[in-house]
């Protein structure tokens, strides 16, 4: 029997009586034969009947029916316990990436895309129960996932996100935000947000970071706006050496914070600065929290008595000493 419970255990103590019984009846057994003292059995004819050596059973049948009785007293039954989610208040969320290429630096470890990719991903594992979309952006910007619920698509879509001179290299923040806008602006999920994310200042692109941000806040769009990168400066990439990868210096950190504090301010979001990698996951781990997704559960427990079977086999166990006791044992009481 799988996934039995027993709903009154206790009754499991009476098996302490049992031994008892048994040191009882090895002391009292001789008492149940009458005796009879003489001289010689010569006069007598001798059996070789079996019975008196299988008298015991009945103790035994007995002793298996109280065992019987005390399973049944416990109640055994096995368990079905069936779950329902009700997604009640689901959130779309759109995380708009830069991809440019100052992503590269090595403030944070192995690097800024690097460390953001980590994050984001164990991010979407967490909102199992809501939509999630990715879009990046440098000078120019694409939608890279639509909102979606296939976590696999969307982990995959993180996985792949890369500087690979796709998009022409520049931070057109006014841009990644209109893109990841227009991903939820048809969504009629009762709460829409973005999560954008930046390492510069908005130095490309034709659409205007506080235009899109009035947009977001007309379309009733929460922006949660990330800057990336430590205080003073960091290791850029710089040029690309003769063997195709990147030469570094140490360079200005220059974030628009003011900008990313406004589009925040504007949309009812809120605005974090990602200094490492630590700080960086304690952002996302904030805005997880602050985004909650309302679920009901509803839990449905099916429970299948097991002790009628037992109680079965007490009653025919005793039903069958009382039988045999007064039949083909009753000479020998």
């Amino acid at each position: 029997m799988t996934n039995v419970t027993f709903l009154n255990p206790e009754f499991f103590w009476l098996f302490v009586l049992l031994p008892l019984l048994v040191v009882w009846y090895f002391f009292k057994r001789k008492e149940e034969k009458p005796t009879l003292k003489i001289s010689s059995l010569k006069g007598f004819q001798t059996t070789s009947s079996i019975l008196p050596k299988l008298k015991p059973l009945l103790f035994a049948m007995r002793l298996v029916a109280l065992s019987s009785l005390i399973i049944a007293l416990a109640r055994p039954r096995s368990v079905d316990v069936s779950n329902k989610s009700n997604n009640t208040n689901g959130i779309d969320i759109v995380i708009a990436t830069d991809v440019s290429g100052s992503m590269l630096a090595k403030d944070l470890k192995p690097n800024r895309m690097e460390a953001l990719k980590r994050v984001a991903h164990d991010f979407v594992k967490e909102r199992v129960n809501d939509r999630i979309g990715i879009v990046v952006y440098a000078a120019e910007a694409y939608t890279k996932t639509p909102v979606t619920s296939d976590k696999a698509v969307v982990l995959q879509a993180i996985d792949d996100i890369k500087y690979d001179n796709v998009l022409q290299d520049g931070t057109g923040i006014g841009m990644g935000l209109a893109t990841a806008v227009n991903r939820l602006k048809e969504s009629k999920a009762k709460s829409r947000v973005i999560i954008l994310m930046t390492d510069g200042v908005n130095n490309s692109g034709f659409l205007d970071p506080q235009t899109s941000a009035e947009i977001a806040a007309d379309l009733g769009i929460k922006v949660y706006t990330i800057g990336i990168g430590t205080n003073g400066n960091a290791m850029f990439p710089y040029a690309i050496a003769p063997n195709g990868g990147f030469l570094f210096k140490m360079m200005p950190v220059q974030i628009d914070e003011k900008l990313m504090k406004q589009i925040a301010q504007k949309t009812g979001g809120k605005y974090f600065r990602a200094q490492d990698n630590s700080s960086l996951e304690r952002i996302y781990s904030e805005i997880n929290k602050l985004e909650t997704t309302k679920i009901e559960e509803l839990k449905f427990v099916n429970y299948d008595e097991k002790f009628r079977p037992f109680v079965w086999l007490a009653g025919l166990l005793l039903l069958l000493e009382i039988l045999l006791r007064n039949t083909i044992f009753r000479s020998f009481i």
